[in-house]
């Protein structure tokens, strides 16, 4: 059987699926009768809608509440139970909401083997509210009613082969949960001659608002036979009539009609995501702004501007290491380390151009870095490719790229120390399939041999730069600057130097003084030096080799500190001068004023003499 798409795959032990949950409070009336709209509007959205403090919260401790809590430990639960709570701790696993999104294209990205041509990314409208809605949709092929179970229970996952990305079966629960507080999902696959549309709502609301102490998910299931869409029902209608009923009370749908149109666009087979309620930032903004940009998805909060000067900032905040930070199409654009021969991230009806980190450097060279796994491991080969970036030297952007199984987990990461001048403007990108990623696969897990990969590629970012680094300007290592010392005890070597010039014959070529061989013919360039004594008045000038790196990088800080402090003091001058400008000007109306009133004194006198 094909993989699902948008898929963790999952025993369904530990969430109730289907059906009224016990003590639940969910009748038998008709459900496509929904409760009056007050009702529904007060019960739709959490008190907090901020995500950072939406799993804190304290459970009613009425009478009403302690029976439904004993009616729910009377039942026989032969699981164990995961209190709603979970869903949200879970979810903190994703510190960045674009981490998020990511899971979700993986799980689009895992369907191409399935078929999968694309994956859409938009906003639609809440049809009951008008609140924006986050929308995941491709084509891949879908799931079946066993299939959409095992997506919406946690923590298991059939994902085991070398190319496909999610492997801890956690990723739909962690990124809905993440970026809004209720997800809802359609699909619809076909095995075979079975035709089968399954629906599944994983609402932390439902479970706040109905205090529910476990996690209920209420699905549905239809088969299509003969055009005919046919409700299938594994326990007793009633249990399929109240899943309705909860799914039209607590989704943005309002009738069964609603929900079956939404298969309308999904095609032959394929999987939509709807996320709703979506969270909001202390400013009680929501989180994705999607109104700034039309054919992108924005993160507020997360530009930054600071570090860079005025010349500069414009080029920084138009560079990818800069706007994937904020732009979800930025990041989109490198997410995948290599491009898609017939797949498409489509976001906001435009399709993602994929951007080659490799094809962004200039001076590019490859490197083979053969890691040590551990003993009885085959061994691994490492195609490190690193260069300059292309806008080297304006822009001191560095950092390592790196992916695996084909997924970016670590953008830009820096591995020689921010602020100093080596390894300045060095990029890399490669793929590290011999380490685990961290689970919110944003990074790896701390293991010795991540630590070691670090340290080799420090050295690998530093041996590039000693011996490229002219090739963007900056002086070679292999140069030394020599600034003599001309002092009382430095007098013989100074004569000694004299006599032997004066000794030996010399020429001059263009202007330039060439010390002759006995046939006199001009040897080798040297350079001269102003041949006066020295006295009270001589230069003092030390002898420092500049090709020890610690005393380059102490430089290139003190520079650093020098021009920082020289901007602050430019700053100041200039606003200070602003000030004095305001004040003169201030001065010379008071002046005006000042002879105004004197001009009005007089006249006023001059009147009173008259009569």
């Amino acid at each position: 059987m094909p993989k699902s798409d948008f898929h963790d795959d999952d025993d369904d032990d530990d969430v109730v699926f289907l059906g009224s949950p016990p003590g639940g409070g969910v009748n038998s009336e008709d459900p496509s009768v929904p409760k009056p709209v007050e009702a529904q509007q007060r019960y739709r959205t959490l008190e907090c809608r901020h995500f950072w403090r939406a799993g804190t919260y304290e459970e009613p401790s009425g009478p009403l509440h302690r029976a439904r809590r004993a009616d729910l430990e009377s039942y026989d639960f032969d699981r164990a139970r995961v209190h709603p709570k979970f869903l949200h701790s879970n979810a903190t696993s994703h510190k960045w909401a674009f981490g998020a999104v990511a899971e979700l294209l993986d799980n689009a990205v895992d369907e191409i083997h399935n078929g999968a041509t694309f994956v859409k990314v938009d906003k639609i409208n809440n049809l009951k509210d008008n609140s924006p809605v986050l929308l995941f949709q491709d084509d891949g092929g879908g799931m079946d009613p066993e299939g959409i179970r095992r997506c919406m229970s946690l923590g298991f996952s059939s994902k085991r082969s070398k190319t496909t990305i999610g492997q801890y079966g956690n990723g739909f629960k962690t990124s809905t949960m993440r970026l809004g507080a209720d997800a809802i999902v359609f699909s619809r696959a076909s095995r075979g001659s079975c035709v089968t549309l399954s629906i599944g709502l994983l609402s932390y609301t439902f479970l706040r608002r109905t205090l529910k102490d476990d996690i209920f998910v209420p699905m549905l299931d239809f088969q299509i036979n003969d055009g005919q869409i046919i409700p299938l029902s594994s326990n007793s209608q009633d249990e399929w009539d109240s899943s309705l009923k909860t799914i039209i009370e607590w989704s943005p749908f309002s009738s069964k009609e609603e929900l079956l149109l939404q298969f309308e666009d999904i095609g032959l087979h394929g999987t939509k995501v709807l996320i709703y309620n979506l969270w909001m930032n202390d400013d009680g903004l929501l989180e994705l702004d999607f109104e700034d940009d039309e054919e992108d998805i924005l993160l507020r909060d997360q530009a930054y501007s600071g570090g860079f000067s005025r010349s500069n900032k414009e080029i920084v905040h138009c560079h990818i290491s800069y706007t994937l930070k904020y732009s979800l199409r930025a990041y989109a654009s490198i997410l995948y380390l290599r491009k898609f021969s017939n797949f498409q991230i489509i976001l906001r009806g435009k399709p993602v151009e994929q951007v080659d980190i490799a094809d962004e450097m200039k001076f590019m060279k490859t490197i083979t870095y053969k890691p040590q796994v551990c003993m009885d491991a085959e061994d691994v080969s490492v195609r490190v490719t690193i260069g300059f970036a292309k806008e080297a030297p304006v822009l001191g952007i560095f950092g390592f790229n790196v992916y695996h199984k084909n997924r970016l987990i670590m953008p830009f990461w820096k591995v020689v120390q921010e602020g100093s001048s080596r390894g300045r403007c060095v990029i890399g990108v490669f793929e590290a399939n011999f380490m685990e990623p961290a689970h919110d696969k944003q990074d790896f897990e701390r293991t010795p041999l991540f630590i070691r990969l670090e340290g080799k590629l420090r050295q690998i970012v530093l041996e590039y730069w000693k011996h490229n680094c002219h090739l963007i300007g900056y002086q070679s290592y292999s140069t030394t600057t020599v600034k003599r010392k001309l002092k009382d005890s430095d007098k013989h070597s100074y004569e000694h130097l004299s006599k032997t010039q004066h000794k030996m014959p010399s020429v001059h070529v263009d202007g330039v003084a060439r010390l002759a061989e006995p046939s006199g013919q001009a040897c080798a360039q040297y350079s001269i030096v102003e041949q006066s004594e020295p006295g009270e008045n001589s230069e003092d000038i030390e002898i420092m080799d500049i090709s020890d790196p610690m005393l380059i990088e102490k430089i290139s800080e003190e520079s650093i500190q020098l021009f920082m402090r020289r901007a602050e003091l430019q700053l100041k001058t200039a606003q200070l001068k602003q000030t004095v400008e305001e004040l003169e000007h201030e001065l010379e109306e008071a002046k005006s004023r000042y002879s105004q009133l004197v001009a009005d004194l007089e006249t006023q006198r001059t009147q009173q003499v008259k009569k």
